[in-house]
């Protein structure tokens, strides 16, 4: 038999899976911008490097908590 995960469980996955998204719509962001000649004071730069690291800030503080 299966066993459910643990809603606990879930949330962390869950958390894990929308962090690593933010930061892929950051790197995205930033990728488009440069594509469409934006340099670095643009502000899809910013946008994108803003979200690049609050997903992988999330994710490191998420694996970080699972550690314990």
């Amino acid at each position: 038999m299966s066993r459910r995960p643990a809603p606990d469980e879930v949330y962390t996955g869950v958390t894990r899976i929308f962090a690593v998204v933010i930061a892929v719509f950051g790197l995205v962001i930033v990728v488009v911008t440069l594509a469409n000649g934006g340099n670095a004071g643009a502000t899809g730069i910013w946008l994108g490097l803003i979200f690049t690291g609050l997903g992988l800030g999330r994710l490191y503080l998420s694996l970080r908590r699972g550690d314990r």
